[in-house]
Order: C-alpha cells, then structure tokens, then sequence
C-alpha cells in the first residue's frame, strides 16, 4: 500500500458504507459494500487470498473512496446503483438474459393498450415482465374479448373527437371497438374500461370477478336478466383467464419468489412476484462472478435488483437461503413443505430451464465451445494427459452365440464420425463368448490401424463394466503395447447406464445421471449398441433366407431361380435324378449339384 491508501484505511469508520477502488489511471476498478467499513477493507489488505482474481485486484488499488450509509440495506441498494453506472472490471456483471415483454397502457386522453418489448416510461404505463409470451397473449385475448377499446394510433383528444376531426373504421363495424372516436362511447365508460385493464394487469382480476358475481345476483334478484347475462359472460371470460394463470397459493397476500442456480462464471437468479395467489411477474437475470463471490452475496445483490425493476414492494421473500442482507423489513423464509414450498420449486424450474436455455443457444450457435467444453469435462472427470478428442467405443451382439457379430463407432470432437464406423464378423469364438469376442474385435482393430499408421484414438470406451475393461486392457496394453486409456460404462439390475467406471483396478468416478457428460457418454453407448444391433439383425436376416443352393461354388442367382422354378422346394432337387438335373441346367452344373448333396448326407 502507498502511504496515502494506507492513511485513508486507518481513518475508516467502522459504520455500514459502501467503498469504491481505483486503479493508477484514476479508473474505478471495484464497488463493495459492508457492514463495518474498516474491517471489510483491512481484510483485503492484510493477507494472501485463495482466489488468484481477489489478489489481482488487490495488486492494482491504488486509491479508494467510500461514502457511509445508515444500515447495511442503504449499502447494498448504493452498490446496487454504482456497479450498473460504472460497470467496474472486477465486479460482478449484471446481465439481462432476454428482453421479456411487457403490457402497456398509454398515457392519452383514450389510452391503447398493447405488448411490447421495449420500455419509455413516459408513454405509458408498464406491468411485467412476463415470463412468456403465452402468458402475456393470454391476457391480451381476454382484454379483446371483454374491452372494446381502439387499437388505432390517431391523436386522439377529446376537442378533437367532438369537432367531428374523426370517423370509425373497420374495428367498429367488426364490433371489437365502440367508437370513440366519433363519441358513440363516453369518455368515462372508456376510462373505467381502462381501469378494470389495469386491475388485470396488476393480478387483481379476482377483486372485479367478486364485483361483477354480486352486481349479477343483484340484477337477477331485480329481474334484469338480459343485463345480468352481460355480466355473466363477462365473468365467465375472467373465469377461464385465471384457470390459464399459474394459480399456486391460497394466500392473499403478496410475495417474490427467488430461485439461484450457477456454473463457474456466471449466477442466475429468478424472481416471480405472486398476487392474490397468481404468478403475474416472472424474471431471471445472469450475475458474471469475478471474485468467486459467495452465493449469500450474489442471491442479495439480485434481490435488489429484480425488486426495482419489477417495482415490488412486497414485504415476504421467499427464498432458497438466507441472502447476505438485512432482512428486518420484510419476512424471509425458506419454506420446507406447503404453498411456498411449491412456489419455491416452481421458481428453480425457471431458473434451471433458463440456463439451460442458455447452455443450448451457445452450443447451436458455436459448436466447437460445447465439444471443446465437453472435452476438458472428460479430461478433468479422468485426470488424462490430454483431452480426448478421439472416442472409440466398442459392443458384441449375438443370440446365444449364433451369428455373432461386433460393431465399433467414432466420436470426433464430440460428435459420431459415422465414414469411421466398424462392423466385425467375429470369427474365432465359438458359442456365446462376449469376453472373447471383445478381444478379437480389439485385436483386429488397433492391429490394423497400427499396420496403416493411422491415428489411435484418445480414449476407448467398453459397453460393460469391470470383466470387459480387462479383457479390452489385455490386448491394448498388454498384447499391442498400446497407452490408451480405457473407460467403461457399466449398467444396473434394470439395465440403465449407472456409473462411469475407470481405471485399474476400475473405480466409480462420480457423476449424476442428469449431468451433461454422462448424458454425452450415454449417448455414444446408446449409438454403438444401436450400430451393434443393427448389423446383427441384417445379417441373421439374410442367414434365414439363405438356402443350401447359396453355398455351392458354380451355382449362381439364375440357375437357383430355375431350379426352384422348376421343383419348388431344395427337398425336391435333392431328391432329382441326374437326368432330371441336366435336361434343366446341363451336366456339368449338374454334377456340382450332386457332388455338393452328397457332401451334405455324409
């Protein structure tokens, strides 16, 4: 620390405050937040820290200022608000991951109402975003049905309307617009359509279904049933709108719902803000770490955020832990079972399928990041020297022996190089021997490949557990002196692919069934024994249209269709004379035939 650095953390308070680093350039390189200001600096300061990018950071302060706040909340919204302004190299990058749409009504005399994606507050008024455009078309249709309002964009005002400036069009005679542009609807039926709009907008529908149920029976009771029936159908819309809502509580009362998901660089929350027990609001920002920040920090920090910008004030979070925040005005929990329990899960499905959204749009749009990526997830899984960019992967199928065959594909950069894949006819194993089977097919295989000085691959995999790893290593490293390593797959009592198996002794290398690598190397075992299969059924199809005529040297396709022709079955040209052959096909084909069927009864 330079002498002046040094002073200004002596003189720090020890109040909540929120601090800001700059580098020699004068630029600000880092915005914190803090309980005690003095111990929260000190600590950057006074020792060595784990994290390479914190002691990076640490490296280039220079100078620092910092501003005190009144509670540990005022800090967290102040950081809030300094990070988006300044966007700092070393903070945390808060990232929208899509624009969502949002309802508008605007701010004019006869106000429209319509979804867009881009927000000028000074226009109109917004409520949502919406998870979905479903849910947001949803809405709309119903607003259409219920609410003749104009969807034409004229200036209009109310001088204008009563001098006559306008006249109705199209939307009127198709009766989805009432006419005010030429006064045929009063200004104040139009406002408080306008106003039942907004209470739809804010999930309050079930306040003006209540309303329009009494105002029904009120009307009934008074024998006005031609006006009730209005009502009713008007009713019956806001009924079937909410059962296409996400109902999941039966609270009143308003909540925002937080999920947290993460990878190594980037958190992503989720915020659903529930009214009257409807999920109205849904939102999922990403956080880019930059100093491995722990998830309590990075879950408040978003907190803040996803409130002000969906401008909710309610005063229970739901949450999945405790946030790095004071909590004392508003109720947190962290539900165990019920209502909130639901709305937890329901919050962690978005987040979850947010990223994975997010992992899928990047490997469509750069292929060569999701097989590099998957690459290095193998290397790391196996500890291997380097990454394995070349995948073979071997399997057997016969039935009980008979027309025993093995197949072997190629993984190149991830994905199946198919003009690479292998069919064997085994050839030395008699009866159903898959060890030995195995042995011949890999034997043939890199022998082959040696003698052609092609490239070997970086990693064989086996369709088995333990016994087939051995055989396979046997052969590679013992018989051909070959360092590839070896993987298997090995299957449960239900045969379902459970556990990745590697070296030797094999061990378990532990990985989750829904994780993206295990999915991948599923996939390359799920091909070979599709290839196997394959190539098994082919060939034990042809073996069992295959007749004793295919066999005999000489014979060929045309005098087997003249023989059979001729005596319609291989019974009756076995059982013919001599004569009867060679008046049919000559002597000497004849003989063959002879020869050949006498081999047969010896």
């Amino acid at each position: 620390m330079n002498d002046v650095l040094k002073a200004t953390i002596d003189t720090l308070p020890t109040s909540p405050g929120v601090y800001q680093y700059f580098n020699r350039e004068g630029q600000i390189i880092y915005v914190g937040k803090a309980k005690n200001l003095k111990r929260r600096v000190s600590s950057y300061f006074n020792k060595v820290h784990d994290s390479v990018k914190t002691n990076m950071l640490v490296r280039n302060i220079h100078s620092m200022k910092y501003i005190v706040v009144n509670s540990e909340n005022e800090a967290l919204l102040l950081e809030n608000n300094l990070i988006k302004k300044y966007q700092p190299r070393y903070n945390i990058l808060l990232k929208d991951g899509k624009t969502y749409p949002w309802l508008c009504i605007t701010k004019e005399e006869f106000p429209r109402v319509f979804k867009t994606r881009k927000v000028d507050r000074r226009g109109g008024e917004y409520f949502g975003p919406y998870s979905s455009s479903w849910t947001i078309d949803t809405m709309l249709e119903l607003i259409r049905e219920l609410y003749p309002i104009r969807t034409c964009r004229l200036p209009l005002t109310r001088d204008a309307v009563e001098s006559g400036k306008y006249h109705v069009c199209l939307q009127y005679h198709i009766h989805n617009c009432k006419g005010v542009c030429e006064q045929r609807r009063s200004v104040e039926d139009y406002a408080t359509m306008i106003d039942e709009i907004r209470a739809i907008a804010k999930g309050e529908s079930h306040v003006i279904t209540r309303y329009l149920l009494k105002e029904m029976q009120q009307l009934a009771e008074e024998m006005r049933f031609e006006e009730a029936q209005v009502l009713k159908n008007k009713y019956d819309a806001l009924m079937k709108y909410q059962s296409k809502t996400v109902i999941v509580s039966t609270s009143d009362s308003d909540m925002d719902v937080f999920a947290y998901d993460e990878d190594e660089s980037i958190a992503y929350v989720n915020m659903l803000h529930v009214s009257n027990g409807a999920v109205v609001q849904g939102y999922t920002v990403e956080l880019h770490k930059c100093l491995d920040e722990p998830k309590e920090e990075l879950l408040a920090l978003a907190i803040v955020e996803l409130r002000e910008r969906l401008r909710s004030f309610s005063t229970m979070l739901i949450v999945p832990f405790l946030p790095e925040m004071d909590c004392t005005d508003f109720e947190v929990i962290i539900p165990q079972r019920g209502d909130k329990k639901k709305l937890l899960e329901l919050s962690e499905q978005n987040v979850h399928q947010y990223k994975a959204d997010k992992y899928k749009r990047s490997e469509k749009l750069n292929p060569e990041q999701r097989a590099l990526k998957l690459g290095k997830s193998l290397q790391e899984a196996l500890h291997l020297d380097k990454v394995p960019h070349h995948i073979e992967c071997f399997d057997n199928s016969n039935i009980s022996g008979s027309d025993a065959v093995a197949a072997c594909v190629v993984f190149k950069h991830a994905k199946p190089s198919k003009k690479d894949y292998r069919k064997y006819i085994i050839k030395t194993v008699e009866g159903p021997d898959d060890y030995a089977s195995m042995q011949e097919v890999v034997r043939r295989r890199y022998t082959r490949m040696m003698n052609e000085e092609q490239p070997l691959p970086d990693l064989i995999i086996t369709d088995g557990g333990r016994g087939q790893m051995e055989v396979v290593r046997k052969v590679v490293v013992d018989e051909l002196h070959l360092s590839i390593p070896i993987a298997g797959l090995a299957k449960d009592d239900h045969h379902r692919t459970n556990e990745l198996l590697f070296g030797f002794p094999p061990v378990a290398i532990g990985m989750k069934p829904t994780d993206t690598l295990f999915r991948f190397l599923t996939s390359i075992q799920d091909e070979v024994h599709r290839f196997a299969i394959t190539f098994h059924r082919d060939k034990r199809s042809k073996s069992q249209v295959q007749s004793d005529l295919d066999t005999i040297a000489g014979i060929g396709p045309k005098t087997k269709e003249a023989l059979l022709k001729h005596f319609k079955s291989i019974k009756r040209i076995k059982e013919a004379s001599a004569d009867e052959l060679s008046s049919l096909v000559g002597a000497s084909k004849a003989k063959l035939l002879l020869q050949a069927f006498s081999k047969d009864k010896e």
